[in-house]
């Protein structure tokens, strides 16, 4: 009876599917996150089609500030590709300055004869400055239409009253007009710029060539987007340095500045 009980036994066993006495799958592994949401860790980072500054400074764990002072990047923080950027050094491990050499005593001056003065030609006179060319149009510019319908209250190259010339022109409008794309672009910077510009995008038109747009109340393009000509991508606000609602416009060639009105259409 017991060697019939064993033989039944097994053959229940047989009949067991093996997945039931096999051990659980382990549960797969999650995915690696994109590359463009990856951490930066290296001290330098050589700038990849598709970056921004943004997302550079975020990967980093850095301000924008701080990274566009550590690399003598200029406002509107553009970049370009194969562009080596540095990391920002911690405050912990800023360098001690240098001790400073122990000052020594004023030599005492020795008493000597002066020679009489001796009476000098009046220099010659100079010429008058030459006054500096018009701007001309350069080939290969985005064809470029108003941003938006406000009246020109600070031109190209003004001084304004922190004695910085004006690098584009100041556009006076009312809040919530809308704000157009200049020229048909992609947008390489949409969020807030908050050491002058306030709320700010930047708009590559190919080329070199791109637009600025800032002091705004509402931005309603995000990085990345492709926009059209006349597009509507903000609205006029007061934001930055604006003490009232103003559009500030730039238009920049490999990230030099240039007057936007040769290349706007004459407005009748």
């Amino acid at each position: 009876m017991g060697r019939m009980q064993r033989r039944g036994l097994g053959f229940l066993l047989a009949l067991l599917p093996s997945a039931s006495l096999a051990a659980p799958p382990a549960p797969p592994a999650p995915p690696p996150p994109p590359p463009y949401e990856s951490p930066i860790i290296a001290w330098t980072y050589v700038v990849q089609p598709g970056d921004t500054f943004a997302a550079i400074a975020r990967r980093m764990g850095v301000s924008m500030a701080a990274l566009a002072a550590e690399n003598r990047v200029p406002l509107p923080y553009l970049i370009t590709q194969g562009q080596v950027l540095r990391r920002p050094s911690p405050a912990g491990d800023a360098v001690p300055p240098a001790p400073r050499p122990a000052s020594r005593p004023a030599p005492v001056p020795r008493p000597a004869s002066r020679p009489a003065p001796v009476a000098r030609p009046a220099p010659p006179l100079r010429p008058a400055p030459e006054t500096a060319p018009a701007h001309q149009r350069e080939t290969g510019a985005p064809r470029l239409s108003w941003p938006t319908s406000g009246t020109i209250v600070a031109r190209f190259g003004l001084r304004q009253a922190q004695g910085r010339a004006n690098n584009g022109i100041d556009l006076a409008a009312f809040t919530g007009m809308s704000v157009h794309a200049a020229a048909a672009g992609r947008v390489l910077f949409a969020g807030t710029e908050p050491q002058r510009f306030g709320q700010l995008i930047v708009i590559d038109h190919g080329g070199g060539w791109v637009t600025a747009y800032a002091y705004l109340g509402r931005v309603d393009v995000v990085e990345g987007q492709r926009v059209t000509a006349r597009q509507p991508i903000a609205r006029i606000g007061r934001s930055g340095e604006a003490q009232k609602p103003t559009l500030h416009f730039e238009l920049r060639r490999d990230n030099v500045p240039r007057d936007p009105a040769p290349y706007l259409p004459v407005r009748l």
